[in-house]
């Protein structure tokens, strides 16, 4: 087989061919290069020289390069460009990989050989960089099992295993039952309340499956506005319910019972190593240090958020009830209803925004708006390989100097996870620059207009390209430490940092503009922006906080007396829920976030990350936001460092303190 994947790409910047690169090709290129990642772990262990970090760990973080490329390629393609086949490989390849992963961390000679050069090596003669990875992958191989006996280490390699087959299928359940239903209306009464836009995207939808009138989907470009503006209530109790049913329901997708057995596997992990709970291994490895202390920052911030929500709801039952005719909210009422109090209260119509918001126009300004602040250029390439026709590719350069490859996916499709991320499909390390993707899934063009971004997707493109300038901006010797590989409760500081130049006249003036007339976002409409961010603080951060309390659960002491996926969500966030529950819907079987993507144990981080994000800008507040000294600054000390030293000694580098929890609440208006 001619197989692309078992060499370094001949390509321009080395970018993935993918046109050339076929499903099949994938698990023999794995089975192979992992078989190669051996042979250099073997060399290493058999050198007679005395182990020292560079024949050691240094030898070993330039191990499996091609491995890594391989599984980013399979995984990064599994989530935005799916098929049964790529699924299929990848459930075939995840085992292999895991146990990649557990050959290596439980090498008796290779550990012998890392253990000495971390109780022998002078560590005087190490900079800050080597000496975290020599910290990092120490604990990695602790953390991972290697000073157990060999049958506890066993048990570790089936767990782990396991784990790895169960979180692929838990997500490939969620994109099954999302992709087996739509609502599919016939009568133009049932659109009432829906903006031109949104029914222009549904009937394109509906022609698209070779049907009359519009169809509905569970992707969120056409879920969210669907329960934002529709009139007709039983239509969104109908999408609501079947959006509260993935994973849920009397099907082959059901999720329950792979939710217990991740948790109990997870739990019997952790305790195999010696920790209290999975929370407990995690947490050793964060900012916030322990569970104790992730409980203690949840309801430090319940505190003040809770009278906020309930004030808040209070007001919303009122208007609701006086203004809507809705006299008892359920679940399927409360973004219309929010919409409609945010349009009486503020004056705010989020669709009135929407045309000074096109995509091309937005992207555009982001790549203004990042090059005041880092000189980045970006340079769209159309002759560079994508996985799919819609992929916008990008050479990014910064002070003439190529910088990275930039694949930017925005639209929704069949084969594609819903939701929002950043990821890499080539790391940066010395002497080779990061190819970055940012996916997203943002409202479609339509045969009228252009894609035009609700603001909260403008938000969402914000918060991914700070994620993806993280990556871009990286600059140090070795891959483990570069970009996002950071501490999870620091990872999203640059990607919510970023959220804050959608709020500033200055940032608005380079892209918000109206995609017919180019005429400048009003300053009305900015002054209302800028105060909608203030709407509903206490009900929103409530949301979040109980996903932190959720997650938390599934991971800490409880998880032995979790019998039923059901009951246990009621009894840790039903207090924290204003709308009746439904008992055909669950929220854990559809939370990806922790049972797929690496967040286990680390949801609090969103608003941990949260703190950081709004004392840090305080910052460029106080000096200008395009201030070039506080942007250097920030690139030097944050963007660039990766995971080099630990983020608290870079974050206080940047500002100078340590961070102000009350710069969170300050921003939120809830102090």
């Amino acid at each position: 087989m001619n197989n692309p994947l078992l060499s370094s790409f001949k390509t321009a910047f080395e970018a993935a061919p993918f046109s050339k690169i076929q499903t099949n090709h994938f698990v023999p290129a794995i089975e192979q290069t992992i078989a190669e990642a051996i042979e250099e772990i073997d060399a290493i262990c058999k050198n007679q020289s005395q182990p020292s970090f560079l024949n050691t760990l240094e030898a070993l973080d330039h191990c499996g390069s091609l491995i890594s490329r391989n599984s980013s390629l399979l995984f990064n393609l599994n989530s935005a460009e799916t098929s049964e086949a790529l699924q299929k490989a990848t459930q075939e390849a995840a085992p292999m990989l895991t146990k990649f992963q557990n050959d290596v961390r439980l090498n008796k000679k290779l550990f012998e050989r890392i253990h000495y050069v971390y109780k022998n090596e002078d560590r005087t003669k190490l900079n800050a960089e080597q000496l975290t990875l020599l910290e990092k992958e120490y604990k990695s191989f602790v953390r991972n099992g290697a000073l157990l006996k060999e049958v506890e280490q066993e048990k570790l390699r089936k767990i782990d295993a396991k784990l790895a087959q169960l979180s692929l299928t838990f997500g490939e359940n969620v994109l099954a039952d999302t992709r087996a239903y739509h609502l599919h209306i016939h009568s133009e009464e049932q659109l009432k309340g829906l903006p031109s836009a949104v029914i222009d995207m549904a009937k394109a939808a509906a022609k698209q499956m070779d049907k009359e009138g519009w169809v509905f989907t569970l992707d969120y470009p056409s879920y969210v506005p669907f329960m934002t503006y529709a009139k007709d209530q039983d239509l969104r109790k109908e999408m609501s319910i079947a959006f509260g049913k993935r994973g849920f329901q009397e099907n082959e997708h059901n999720n329950s019972s792979i939710i217990l057995e991740i948790v109990k596997l997870r739990q019997e992990r952790a305790q195999t190593l010696g920790y209290e709970s999975h929370a407990a291994f995690v947490l050793e490895e964060r900012m916030a240090q322990s569970p104790i202390r992730v409980k203690k920052f949840l309801d430090d911030l319940l505190e003040k958020a809770l009278p906020a929500a309930k004030k808040e709801w209070e007001v919303l039952e009122d208007f609701a009830a006086k203004k809507l005719g809705l006299k008892n909210l359920e679940k399927w009422d409360t973004a219309f209803a929010s919409e409609k109090l945010k349009e009486a209260h503020l004056h705010l119509n989020e669709q009135e925004l929407k045309p000074y918001f096109p995509l091309n126009g937005v992207l555009e300004g982001l790549f203004q708006i990042v090059n005041k602040l880092y000189k980045l250029e970006f340079k769209e390439n159309n002759t560079l390989d994508a996985y799919h026709e819609e992929v916008l590719t990008f050479e990014v350069y910064r002070e003439g100097m190529f910088c990275a490859l930039l694949y930017a996916d925005f639209f929704p499709r069949p084969g594609k996870r819903s939701g929002a991320w950043m990821t890499s499909y080539r790391s940066q390390k010395k002497d080779q620059r990061p190819h970055i993707s940012i996916v997203c899934n943002f409202s479609r063009p339509t045969e009228n207009q252009p894609s035009l971004l609700s603001f909260q997707e403008v938000t969402t493109l914000f918060h991914e390209f700070g994620h993806a300038l993280h990556g871009m901006l990286a600059d140090t010797t070795y891959s483990a430490l570069s970009g996002t590989n950071v501490y999870w409760d620091f990872v999203e500081l640059p990607s919510q940092i970023m959220e804050n130049w959608c709020y500033q006249e200055e940032a608005l003036e380079l892209f918000a503009k109206h995609y017919e007339t180019g005429k400048a976002l009003p300053q009305d409409l900015i002054t209302k922006i800028k105060k909608a961010a203030y709407f509903q603080q206490g009900l929103q951060t409530l949301r979040q906080l109980s996903f932190g309390y959720l997650d938390l659960s599934y991971h800490h002491t409880e998880v032995s007396k979790i019998k039923d996926v059901k009951d246990h969500e009621i009894k840790k966030i039903g207090s924290l829920q204003f709308t009746k529950d439904h008992a055909e819907n669950s929220t854990s079987t559809a939370f990806s976030h922790i049972f797929q993507g690496g967040y286990a144990a680390g949801y609090y981080s969103y608003k941990w990350a949260e703190v950081l994000d709004a004392d840090a800008f305080e910052l460029f507040l106080e000096n200008g936001i395009f201030d070039s000294k506080t942007a250097a600054n920030f690139l030097n000390q944050i963007l660039s460092k990766g995971g080099t030293e630990h983020p608290m000694t870079l974050y206080k580098r940047f500002r100078g303190k340590e961070p102000d929890p009350e710069a969170l609440l300050r921003r939120a208006g809830l102090v």
